[in-house]
């Protein structure tokens, strides 16, 4: 998956929602918008900078308190509800 494929790269991406993923023609799910994405090169590293849109952002996110790569898969989680 795409997010698998960004976060073994290092990389969260921040700003996970529907407008940002697309679908190819042969079905190959690609993420766009990386314009506020962030280096987190493993899981131990948290950041605390706010980004993302509010209806898709993890409560860690919206608080303040630190994030790691995980607030991807929350985000994930919350637009495949």
């Amino acid at each position: 998956m795409a997010v698998k494929y960004i976060h073994d790269r290092g990389l969260c991406h921040r700003d996970l929602k529907p407008d940002n993923i697309f679908l190819t023609k042969k079905s190959i799910i690609k993420l766009g918008d990386l314009g506020v994405s962030k280096m987190v090169e493993n899981s131990d590293v948290f950041t605390q900078t706010s980004m993302g849109t509010p209806p898709y952002m993890s409560r860690e996110c919206i608080k303040g308190d630190p994030y790691n790569k995980d607030t991807d898969v929350w985000s994930l989680g919350i637009i495949l509800y």
